[in-house]
């Protein structure tokens, strides 16, 4: 078989692409393996046309709430297949261009197809092996698929495909209370469709902070039907349908739905990659990395959801960044800087947040004090009517360092990043309290959160 030396390689199309694009600047000698579009998950599975999908929801929200302000309006018509060439007419292109740059780079080669490892440092690409002295695995992660009778005989999705789908769902159950359970949930609802969640834990969003997750999970199972403490023990074909045996308190139950969507975790592509045959170590599937993103492996590194540190685009990009500084800069070395990683939710509300919840400073023995505001008691609030949004920050006793900040309410995702550059840069309560705000503006509420701390001289 023949075998093709490179500088390095980078396995997957996503942040990866930022390691290769500065490997062949450099005029290295590049290898791209990639079997699917270029650009990643974000851009062509998740955070990119989710966001833009969601964002039709949020409008159709609008529209419902618009009699607050003494507008009738209805929303009289939901162009399903409009919405969908919107999204994709967008998106596909994108994925084409970013491949057919990295074709005609030059430096770069492109190898359009799944690889696997078959010895240290050697992958296994259709009919050639590869071999590189630095070799990045940027391959991320695939939807997890739990064990449930009956699922292999029924025509189930994940986020892969929920995205893509050909006509809009009647009725829909979702499986899974997380972050994607939470976005589909808000997508598919907005639009019309009949939505159950099915969760076994007491309340959505368990990651979040507490206050959160409980003031979220009150909210929607007013929106549509939110089944806690819910186990899945069947699924099965019922005509064109699908019945799911459940149970919930102790009491079986069967509901009928049109679409079985599961969004209950996911799982690493290393043991596609069989990166065990170079030696790489992983733990529960995931690559360990040191500080630098460097394997156990000379030569090897990884990033992004392979890692499993923070599974976020914003964190792989981090990530890519200093790994590639890492890997050519042998001896300078610079350890990776997750402080004030922050996270949104794009659901209705937003959530969004940076930093220790209230659980997990309890858990650390970690003195702190809070700090509270809600949207209504604001101008900006009051005029766009959100009586749900909030903001709790968290504050240490002693250093009046800022612990945590977590918003839930309209454009949480905007409104957070104050926050973050206030902890990034350490400036304690002080960079956000001595910070003119415009009034009256909605970034008051984080103002006024901050200036609620009793305890401290601010």
């Amino acid at each position: 078989m023949k075998k093709r030396e490179f500088d390095v390689i980078v396995i997957g199309a996503g942040s990866g692409l930022i390691i290769s694009s500065y490997a062949a600047n450099k005029g290295l000698k590049v290898a791209i393996v990639e079997e699917g579009p270029f650009g990643g998950t974000c851009l062509n599975r998740g955070c990119i046309p989710s966001k833009m999908l969601i964002h039709v929801a949020d409008v159709i929200e609008i529209i419902k709430k618009a009699n607050l302000f003494g507008v009738e309006v209805n929303v009289n018509k939901i162009d399903w297949k409009k919405i969908q060439k919107w999204v994709w007419n967008t998106v596909d292109p994108s994925a084409k261009d970013i491949e057919e740059a990295n074709k005609s780079a030059k430096n770069i080669t492109v190898y359009k197809t799944r690889g696997e490892f078959v010895d240290k440092k050697v992958l296994k690409v259709k009919d050639e092996l590869i071999t590189a002295e630095k070799i990045f695995i940027c391959a991320g992660t695939r939807p997890n698929i739990p064990e449930i009778e009956g699922l292999n005989d029924i025509n189930y999705i994940t986020s892969n495909e929920a995205l893509r789908l050909e006509k809009q769902p009647k009725k829909m159950a979702i499986i899974g209370g997380g972050y994607i359970s939470a976005e589909l949930g808000h997508f598919f609802s907005s639009l019309g469709t009949d939505v159950k969640i099915v969760y076994r834990g007491e309340r959505l969003l368990k990651n979040e902070d507490g206050e959160i997750a409980e003031a979220f999970t009150k909210i929607v199972s007013k929106k549509y039907n939110v089944m806690l403490n819910t186990d899945i023990l069947k699924v099965s074909k019922k005509g064109n349908n699908i019945a799911v045996k459940l149970k919930q308190n102790k009491k079986e139950k069967e509901i009928i739905v049109d679409t079985l969507l599961l969004t209950t975790g996911r799982v690493s592509n290393t043991d596609i990659l069989k990166v065990e045959k170079t030696n790489v170590k992983t733990k529960n599937g995931f690559i360990e990395v040191n500080k630098y993103m460097e394997t156990n492996v000379p030569g090897i590194f990884a990033i992004g959801d392979v890692v499993g540190r923070y599974q976020f685009k914003h964190s792989a990009n981090l990530e890519a960044n200093y790994c590639v500084y890492n890997a050519f800069n042998p001896t300078k070395k610079i350890e990776v800087d997750y402080s004030a990683m922050p996270h949104a939710i794009f659901t209705s509300p937003q959530i969004a947040g940076v930093g220790f919840t209230e659980q997990e400073l309890k858990e650390k023995n970690i003195k702190y004090l809070t700090g509270k505001y809600n949207y209504y008691k604001t101008g900006m609030g009051k005029a766009i009517e959100d009586k749900d949004g909030f903001v709790k920050v968290l504050v240490d006793l002693k250093t009046k360092e800022i612990l945590g900040c977590h918003i839930l309410g309209y454009d949480a995702a905007t409104l957070i990043q104050e926050v973050i550059v206030a902890m990034k840069n350490k400036l304690g309560v002080k960079g956000i309290t001595d910070a003119v705000h415009i009034h009256p503006a909605l970034p008051e509420v984080v103002l006024k959160a901050f200036n609620s701390i009793k305890g401290i001289n601010k």
